[in-house]
């Protein structure tokens, strides 16, 4: 059947679930419309009348919860570790060029000082 041949098919049965309920048919007449036995009709009001109360019931307010993917959650903080991960490496190394470069600095400093002490002992 096509979705719209299912929906109107379930508005005819839904109304004739109403029409039974409220009095203004019988059950066996309902049934007859509907084309089917008084215990099948007797089903499909039981099913009307379950989904219509849990439809009313309560629900909690805002959007409901979403379906987790928890391969997708453990990537993302997988790809977050590695972040925090790479952040440190990253300022490791600008500390280290830091040092070297200090480091090369005294040492042209040293070697200047020592050539000069050297400069003066000749004289």
């Amino acid at each position: 059947m096509s979705d719209t041949k299912d929906k109107e098919c379930a508005r005819k049965r839904a109304a004739v679930v109403f029409a039974v309920r409220s009095g203004q048919i019988t059950a066996e007449e309902g049934a007859r419309q509907l084309g089917v036995s008084r215990k099948t009709y007797y089903e499909w009001e039981g099913r009307a009348l379950q989904a219509m109360t849990e439809a009313m019931e309560d629900r909690a307010s805002g959007r409901p919860a979403t379906h987790r993917d928890e391969e997708k959650q453990r990537l993302q903080e997988e790809v977050k570790d590695l972040k925090k991960k790479l952040f440190i490496a990253e300022k490791t190394v600008e500390v280290r060029d830091m040092l070297h470069a200090y480091e090369l600095q005294n040492a042209a400093k040293r070697a200047s000082e020592e050539k000069k002490r050297r400069q003066r002992k000749k004289q």
